[in-house]
């Protein structure tokens, strides 16, 4: 699995009220999406940043969205092109799952242990 945190440095703070609207305005194009697992919208305390943290099944599946309108999509949402920061994610702790524990080997190319 691959989690990727995406950050966009606003021009104008955002109120968490705003961002909240904001985020909820673009929430359903991303269920059912393929490969992603989970998505949290973030915003920093003092609202100049904005972002998402995702959970993929594969760098494939990640790349395959943020290769297409996605970019494009999101530049012009939040007015600032996104920073993507790519980690492997072998080991995660689900505790809404009742602390399930799941592992799964990455399917990022050319990663070690």
């Amino acid at each position: 699995m691959i989690t990727t945190i995406v950050q966009f440095a606003l021009a104008e703070p955002i109120s968490l009220e705003a961002a909240a609207k904001l985020f909820k305005s673009s929430a359903s194009k991303y269920q059912q999406m393929p490969g992603l697992i989970r998505k949290y919208y973030i915003r920093s305390e003092d609202g100049r940043t904005a972002g998402g943290v995702y959970l993929w099944e594969s760098r494939q599946a990640a790349e395959a969205v943020y290769a297409g309108e996605w970019r494009a999509r999101v530049a012009q949402l939040y007015g600032a092109e996104p920073v993507i920061s790519w980690f492997d994610s072998p080991v995660i702790v689900d505790n809404a799952a009742g602390g399930a524990i799941k592992t799964a080997l990455s399917s990022h190319a050319g990663s070690s242990s």
